[in-house]
C-alpha cells in the first residue's frame, strides 16, 4: 500500500513564515465579489444570468520565489557553481534530482543557531546504520519546524555548516531539504557570531557550499518527524519558473509498504 505524506506548508499570510519585508500577501476576493468581473467578457448579460448570482472565486498574491516550501537553485547561492561553471537556474535543475530515495537526519536535540557538522551527519548516519547514495535526498528534521508560524520560527533550529554541506554533496547527493527557514543557521544566531569572531566565511556557509558543487535545496518543510528515518522516497518538483532562483514545489513523501 502507498502512503503519501504532504511535506510542504500553506502558503499563507499573517504568520511568521518569514522575516518582516518577506512574507506573503494575499488578497482573497468571493464569488459576490467577482460578478462583474466576469460579466465584463459577456456583453448583455446581467448578474441574474448567472447560477447564485455568482462569479468566480481567486487571489491575487505577491510573493517572492522563496515564500512557502520552495527548492533553491544553484543559482540563488551564487553566479557560478562546480567550481567556476554558470549556476543553473530552477527551470534548469535536472528533474531526476526531485524524485528519489530519501533519508531523514533527526536534528530536533541541536540547540537553535547550532551550525552541524560533518561530523554530526556521518554520526547520524552511523545511528541509522545507512549508507548515501548517488542522488538521495536529505531532509533535514530541526526544532524549526515545530514552531512555524510562530514568532520565533526563523530564529528557530540549527543550521547546516559548509563541511557538513561538501560531505553530503561529496556522496553524490544533488538535493537536500529543511523544515527551517533557511538552511543555514538563524541569521540572528551567526549575526551574534560574526560580530564576536569577524569571521566572514560563517556568512551563508552552507549556501555557499554550491559554489564548489552545484546542489538544490527545499526550505521550509513540514511534518518530517511524521516520517520513518528511511524507506522513502520524496517528490519535490519545482514551478518552471523562467530564470529564477527558486520555485515553489508541493513537496510529498512517499512509502510503500
Amino acid at each position: 500500500m502507498r502512503r503519501i505524506i504532504d511535506i510542504s506548508v500553506p502558503l499563507q499570510a499573517g504568520i511568521a513564515s518569514d522575516p518582516p519585508g518577506f512574507r506573503p500577501e494575499i488578497d482573497y476576493y468571493t464569488h459576490e465579489q467577482t460578478a462583474a468581473d466576469l460579466l465584463a467578457f459577456f456583453p448583455g448579460a446581467t448578474v441574474d444570468d448567472l447560477p447564485d448570482r455568482e462569479g468566480w472565486a481567486h487571489e491575487w498574491v505577491r510573493i517572492t520565489t522563496h515564500n512557502g516550501t520552495h527548492l533553491d537553485a544553484p543559482y540563488h547561492y551564487s553566479a557560478t557553481m562546480d567550481g567556476g561553471a554558470r549556476a543553473i537556474t530552477i527551470d534548469e535543475v535536472p528533474l531526476d534530482w526531485c524524485l528519489q530515495p530519501a533519508v531523514k537526519l533527526d536534528f530536533r536535540h541541536l540547540p537553535d543557531g547550532y551550525v552541524a557538522t560533518a561530523t554530526d551527519v556521518r554520526a547520524e548516519l552511523d545511528r541509522l546504520g545507512h549508507e548515501l547514495s548517488p542522488l538521495e535526498i536529505v531532509v533535514v528534521n530541526t526544532a524549526a519546524g515545530a514552531r512555524y508560524g510562530e514568532d520565533d520560527y526563523v530564529s528557530s533550529g540549527c543550521g547546516m555548516g559548509r563541511d557538513a554541506t561538501l560531505y553530503l554533496l561529496e556522496q553524490g547527493v544533488r538535493l537536500t531539504g529543511t523544515d527551517a527557514w533557511s538552511w543555514d543557521a538563524p541569521f540572528v544566531h551567526t549575526a551574534a557570531r560574526y560580530a564576536a569572531e569577524r569571521d566572514p566565511s560563517i556568512i551563508w556557509e552552507g549556501h555557499r557550499a554550491g559554489r564548489e558543487i552545484g546542489y538544490c535545496h527545499l526550505e521550509k518543510l513540514h511534518a518530517l518527524e511524521r516520517l520513518p528515518d528511511r524507506g522513502f522516497q520524496i517528490a519535490c518538483f519545482p514551478v518552471k519558473v523562467h530564470a529564477a532562483s527558486a520555485g515553489w514545489t508541493r513537496a510529498v513523501a512517499i512509502i510503500d509498504s
